[in-house]
């Protein structure tokens, strides 16, 4: 890292131990950033009956948009970080808080689907993509030595309590307010950020200024296109298979392109000899599971909560708890007690733990009638995914020489990003096919519907039934005989846990598969991250 002249508040970089006066307002300024950043998902997730019902939308497309914007922060992060190298890392930082606040407005005025899929999901994510590496070159440059520290863990601490209480604050505000309040608030925040872009210092670019723009094409395209293709799969679109090669040949090409710049030494997209490392392999790879398990379950629960057992978003926001406040108190628990333990053991109960609570979930699925029968699963999963919140960046970036742990802490972002796009998309996608699947055998080998009508109900319930509880289902067919009445919502109450227990089994396959990956990780040398990799907790 690039050491500057330790002055106080006039844009000069600040050391010692202490924050005080401009310096302090602006970690404080950064740690509500990443708050907004973090929580914004949660309070998608929490409030999706609510949004489909005040927007007369489907489940589908809200789940849509909420992969979409993962994908978009994604696939452009690597392109971000090389954009605020061109244009100026203070630039891209307060382009990237715009973005953001846009897509806040949207939801708050939005009256349809379309808006929120351009301007929350395109447009914020795209503005998350030049927000997260801004913030850690901006930090890096703004702070030195223990005042670096201490923004960095007041950084990371504001994410990790916006992952905890997400669900709760979002559940609160949307059933008590509305969920266009949430939004409303997270653009004051914005905001407030953006009225002390004054106190921040840019940090100049010295390396190259080439651009890959191949490179870029090629990582959007294979990340998007995997994803992507799970989408327009979900929505019944053609094309499907053509989305998804077109992503897997574009990721293997942007290897072989890669290589091949490296040997002509020109500049890449990202230096390929990163992944020369075992450890960051495999430590990418096991980020990247995690954030597919997470993603999968933040989607499956809320709609089990809300479409099944009929909870309202604080309720919901209450019965996720479990799994948001043990994630974080594991972690923290983990990071100051690991001790002389190997990360790679550490991981491997992480896995274990998460594996042991999602098998739980599924057969609970349909037999429980509250909440507090999975309090103990997901107090489970989420301690799992705390203790692997405690090692996985630091095991990733030990590796790796300092002054290349911003490239690859973009990377291992990327790689989690990617993990939480496939998780929400995958596990959405698998729920509602076999909603539909099921819908339509259940209705055609009803002895009750009338041939007539075992169609009809069957397109009924694909199209309608997923977005509706039981209760909303009966005054739909307020007009139909008794029998036919109890019949199709028969049909709705079978269908639905089936679809959801299929839908989790998307966290339980990652979860076992990091844990196979734990035992290659327990071959390799243990390393420490070099002082620079503080920064990763922007990822």
């Amino acid at each position: 890292m690039t050491t500057v002249e330790s002055t106080s508040g006039d844009g000069a970089a600040v050391a010692g131990g202490d924050l005080r006066g401009k310096s302090k307002r602006l970690g404080l300024l950064l740690a509500a950033a990443m708050f907004v950043l973090v929580v914004d998902t949660s309070l998608m997730n929490v409030s999706i009956a609510y949004v489909v019902r005040d927007l007369d939308t489907t489940v589908s497309g809200v789940q849509a948009a909420i992969a979409l914007e993962a994908l978009v922060s994604a696939a452009f992060i690597l392109i971000g970080g090389k954009v605020g190298d061109l244009i100026g890392r203070k630039r891209a930082y307060a382009l990237g808080l715009v973005g953001y606040a846009i897509g806040a407005v949207a939801m708050m005025l939005a009256q349809g689907l379309t808006a929120i899929i351009i301007f929350w999901a395109l447009v914020g994510g795209t503005g998350a993509s030049l927000l997260l590496p801004a913030m850690q070159s901006l930090i890096h440059g703004n702070f030195e030595g223990e005042a670096q520290r201490r923004v960095y863990a007041l950084v990371g601490a504001a994410a990790s309590i916006a992952a905890a209480v997400g669900p709760l604050l979002g559940g609160f505000i949307t059933t008590f307010l509305s969920w266009r309040v949430a939004f409303g608030l997270e653009a004051a925040i914005i905001a407030v950020v953006l009225s002390g872009l004054g106190l921040v210092r840019d940090v100049p670019y010295a390396g190259a200024r080439g651009v890959d723009a191949v490179g870029a094409a090629l990582s959007v395209l294979g990340m998007g296109g995997i994803v992507l293709g799970i989408l327009v799969w979900q929505e019944g679109g053609g094309a499907v298979g053509a989305l998804i090669v077109l992503g897997i040949v574009a990721l293997g090409t942007l290897v072989w392109w890669l290589r091949k710049r490296k040997r002509e030494r020109r500049p890449a997209l990202l230096d390929p000899d990163l992944f020369r490392s075992a450890a960051f392999r495999i430590g990418v790879t096991q980020q990247m599971l995690q954030q597919i398990a997470l993603g999968g379950a933040m989607i499956v629960l809320p709609i089990y909560l809300q479409m099944v057992l009929e909870y309202n978003a604080l309720q919901a926001g209450l019965s996720l708890a479990p799994l948001s406040l043990s994630m974080f108190g594991v972690a923290l628990l983990a990071g100051k007690k690991a001790g002389a333990r190997r990360p790679a053991s550490i991981v491997r109960i992480g896995f274990l733990l998460v594996s042991v609570g999602f098998a739980l979930l599924i057969p609970f699925i349909p037999r429980v009638d509250s909440g507090w029968y999975l309090v103990l699963p997901l107090a489970i999963a989420g301690s799992g995914l705390g203790l692997l919140v405690s090692q996985l960046n630091n095991f990733t970036l030990g590796p790796i020489a300092e002054e290349r742990i911003s490239e690859a802490a973009g990377v291992n972002s990327a790689a989690g990003s990617f993990g939480l796009s496939f998780g929400l998309a995958c596990a959405g996608a698998i729920m509602l096919a076999t909603l539909s699947v099921a819908f339509t055998k259940k209705a055609e080998a009803s002895t009750v519907l009338p041939p007539a009508q075992q169609q009809h109900v069957a397109e009924v319930l694909d199209e309608d039934a997923e977005v509706m509880t039981n209760t909303q289902l009966e005054e739909l067919l307020a007009e139909e005989p008794p029998q036919i009445r109890a019949e199709i919502v028969a049909i709705n109450t079978d269908t639905r846990p089936l679809a959801l227990q299929i839908a989790l089994l998307v966290p339980l396959l990652a979860g076992l598969a990091g844990l196979v990956n734990s035992f290659r990780m327990a071959r390799l040398p243990d390393t420490k991250p070099p002082p620079g990799a503080e920064g990763v907790v922007l990822g």
